[in-house]
C-alpha cells in the first residue's frame, strides 16, 4: 500500500475524463445518471439482505458550532415554547427552526448533477448556464426524489490497515479497494452503492476539527485511479466520510478531481461527510460488509444538494 500515491497530470486527467463519460448513455435528456443502473430487480435483490433487522444512521448529527472546518454551520433556534397557549386547553407546542448549507465538510448531504461544472459543461454535455441565482433548471436535487435504494458494500480502507483512521493527505488506490474487497468476502458489481470508510469522523472526534482544506491539514480519500474501476464496475452511488477526496490533490492543477470526475463524467450519485462508525461496527459484529441502502434526499426544485439521513438496513 502506498498512503501517498503519485500525482496524475492534467493530461493524464482529461483522457480519463473523457473515458469514464457517461453522456448520452441514457438518452439526451437524463437527469438520473448511474442511478439508472439501480433497477427494480437491484432493489429487491437488495431488499432481501434484511437478516436482522438492525437499521443504522450514517448520517453525521447536525452541527451548529463553526470551527476550521464548519465555516457554514446550521442555524437553529426555537420559535415556539411551551408557555404560549393553544386556545384555553392544555394543549401545547414546541417549534423551531433550522436553517443550513446544502454542503459542506460538516452537513450529511448528496450532491445534485448540477453541482459541478467542468470545462463550461455539467453532466450530459449541457451548458453549465443552466444554474442561475434561482438554482438549476435541470439535473437539480429534485431528481432523486424517489430516494436512493440499494445494496450498500462498505469498504473499510482503516480496518484493512489495521488502523484506527488514515492521517490527512493519504490516498486509496485502485488496489486497496480491490483488496479490501477480498478481505470482506464482497464485490461490488453493477447498480451497488459504494460506502467507503477513511475513519474521517473518528479521527474529528478523537482528535477535535481540523482545517482540511488545502490551506491545512488536508483530509484522506480516493486517488483518481480508482475512477475508471467505478466506472468499469458500474457503481451506482459513492456515499464516503470526507468527501472521498484526498487533499491536497492527486492531480496537477486541479484542486478537487474526483467531484469532477463523478459528477460531471459519469452522472454519479455521490455525497459528502457521512459518519461511517456505527456501520462499521455493526458489520464487524455481524461479519458481513453489505446491506441495503435507503437514503432521501429533500424534494428541493432547483437544489444544488441536499442534507440527508442514509440509512444501513442489515
Amino acid at each position: 500500500m502506498n498512503p501517498r500515491a503519485p500525482s496524475v497530470s492534467l493530461a493524464e486527467f482529461e483522457a480519463m475524463f473523457e473515458s469514464v463519460k457517461n453522456w448520452g448513455r441514457w438518452g439526451p435528456d437524463d437527469q438520473m445518471g448511474t442511478l439508472n443502473y439501480i433497477t427494480p430487480e437491484h432493489v429487491r435483490r437488495a431488499a432481501g439482505l434484511v437478516r436482522s433487522g438492525r437499521s443504522v444512521s450514517m448520517a453525521i448529527p447536525i452541527n451548529t458550532v463553526a470551527g476550521p472546518d464548519n465555516q457554514s454551520p446550521a442555524i437553529h433556534h426555537m420559535t415556539q415554547m411551551f408557555d404560549l397557549p393553544v386556545g384555553t386547553s392544555s394543549l401545547r407546542f414546541g417549534m423551531d427552526f433550522l436553517g443550513m448549507s446544502c454542503h459542506g465538510d460538516c452537513h450529511t448531504h448528496i450532491d445534485a448533477l448540477c453541482h459541478i461544472a467542468y470545462g463550461g459543461h455539467v453532466y450530459g454535455g449541457r451548458p453549465e448556464s443552466l444554474l442561475t441565482s434561482h438554482g438549476g433548471s435541470a439535473l437539480d436535487i429534485a431528481g432523486y426524489a424517489n430516494g436512493i435504494v440499494g445494496r450498500g458494500v462498505l469498504l473499510d480502507i482503516p480496518r484493512l490497515r489495521g488502523t484506527p483512521w488514515l492521517e490527512p493527505g493519504e490516498a486509496v488506490t485502485r488496489a486497496e479497494l480491490e483488496a479490501a474487497e477480498k478481505a470482506e468476502g464482497v464485490r461490488l458489481d453493477e447498480g451497488d452503492i459504494l460506502v467507503f470508510r477513511t475513519g474521517h469522523h473518528r479521527r474529528r472526534l478523537a482528535r477535535g476539527p481540523w482545517d482540511n482544506g488545502y490551506t491545512g491539514e488536508g483530509k484522506a480519500g480516493l486517488h483518481v485511479d480508482t475512477i475508471p474501476w467505478m466506472h468499469e464496475r458500474r457503481i451506482a452511488a459513492f456515499l464516503p466520510d470526507g468527501d472521498g477526496e484526498t487533499v491536497p490533490g492527486t492531480v496537477d492543477g486541479i484542486l478537487y478531481p474526483i467531484h469532477p470526475l463523478q459528477i460531471v463524467a459519469m452522472g454519479m450519485v455521490a455525497s459528502d461527510s457521512l459518519n461511517l462508525e456505527d456501520i462499521a461496527v455493526a458489520c464487524e459484529e455481524e461479519k458481513r460488509w453489505e446491506f441495503m441502502v435507503v437514503a432521501e434526499p429533500l424534494r428541493l426544485p432547483g437544489g444544488t444538494g441536499s442534507p440527508f439521513n442514509p440509512i444501513a438496513l442489515l
